[in-house]
């Protein structure tokens, strides 16, 4: 059905909308009022929803691993062997990845110099993705080093570096990340660089998902940690996942409030507008009761102008939001096609139904008043 057959077969849909046309600058003034509170809540919604998506990939992969080293109350100086055994058996088929750690100064041939953490470990591949060369799984022999190290000292793969008075050729070259625990610069060797440290400083569980990691996490702090003790320090990531979640969703929450404001004032404006239609027009709406009208075509009659106003500022603040929402995701995430995903696109729709809803209830007063304005009374004033 076109527009043009449901004002025909409405004739109070009709005389609405051309009752909005006879004073188009108070429309549109009302209708931006609308547009606005629109803007509010689905902009800021779509915001909170791209600070939640980017946080979620800075965490990347970490999500799904649990990292342990030694408490407070610890006897020793890292983490054991012995403890190293006993994670393993508590982990079923999780990746146990032991590390030690240290740190130093890399200098190419130039002069340059590069301060750099150094991981020493076996299982390469299971905590490194490299842009190129490879990560082995039994890290022997050669070295891993972070890309933006081997840009800033002209390292290329195959060359040496010296680490310890020891030369290790550089076998892969690790991607840098700009996310939580990415963006330094690391130099990964074997375990046997590091042969005369006796503990391990971390060790780091690998699970399939975050659900697995904070259900491992939970086991190792149940065997090692009993009441205020703390032998191992056990950190999950899925955890701080869930708590990042929880704060943003919180953080929706109270940007949806506050655009909500701006729409509860675009209703009082709406109020405004169809109580002045209704008393400007008083002598015509007597006029139609007197000739047979009946009240509740009235009432529809100023209904459907409040409906129209929302709709059309609705739809209006929807284009516009998802414009702000595409520049807003560009800049923080770099790909402005997320904003046309499902929590993206609800705070679109929330933002409409809430101008249509909130717009139609603004015209229930004027158009009650108006539908039960006496004739008589009517056509005298």
């Amino acid at each position: 059905m076109s527009v043009t057959d449901l004002l025909w077969r409405f004739p109070s849909v009709q005389m609405a909308w051309r009752n909005l046309g006879r004073n188009r600058v108070r429309t549109a003034l009302a209708a931006l009022g609308i547009i606005i509170g629109v803007v509010a809540i689905s902009s800021l919604g779509i915001a909170g929803v791209a600070l939640q998506q980017q946080a979620t990939t800075d965490l990347g992969s970490l999500t799904n691993e649990v990292s342990i080293s030694a408490g407070p109350d610890s006897s020793a100086d890292g983490v054991t062997d012995e403890q190293v055994e006993e994670i393993r058996s508590l982990t079923g088929d999780a990746t146990v990845v032991p590390q030690k750690s240290n740190r130093t100064t890399l200098s190419a041939r130039d002069g340059g110099e590069a301060f750099v953490s150094v991981t020493a470990l076996r299982q390469a591949s299971a905590l490194y993705t490299v842009s190129s060369g490879d990560s082995p799984d039994r890290l022997e022999s050669g070295a891993l080093l972070t890309n933006s190290t081997a840009a800033q000292l002209g390292i290329e793969l195959g060359d040496p570096v010296e680490y310890e008075g020891r030369l290790y050729r550089v076998r892969g070259l690790i991607e840098s990340s700009g996310g939580f625990g990415g963006g330094g610069s690391e130099l990964v060797v074997p375990l046997s660089a590091l042969s005369e440290q006796e503990h391990y400083d971390t060790v780091t569980v690998v699970a399939a998902d975050g659900d697995e990691a904070q259900s491992i996490a939970d086991r190792l702090e149940a065997r090692f940690n009993e009441g205020d003790e703390e032998v191992l320090s056990v950190t999950s990531f899925a955890g701080v996942q869930e708590n990042i979640d929880s704060f943003l969703n919180t953080l929706n929450l109270a940007l949806l409030g506050i655009g909500s404001i701006s729409l509860v004032v675009a209703s009082v404006a709406i109020l405004n507008v169809m109580l002045m239609s209704t008393i400007e027009r008083r002598g015509e709406i007597g006029v139609l009761r007197a000739v047979g009208i009946r009240r509740g075509e009235v009432l529809r009659m100023i209904l459907a102008e409040a409906a129209f106003l929302g709709v059309v500022g609705g739809v209006v603040g929807a284009v516009v939001s998802l414009g702000v929402g595409l520049v807003v995701f560009q800049v923080l995430s770099g790909d402005p096609l997320l904003v046309f995903g499902w929590p993206s696109v609800r705070y679109l729709l929330i933002g409409f139904g809430f101008a249509v809803v909130a717009s139609v209830l603004s015209g229930l007063y004027p158009a009650w008043k108006a539908a039960n304005d006496p004739p008589v009374e009517a056509l005298r004033g």
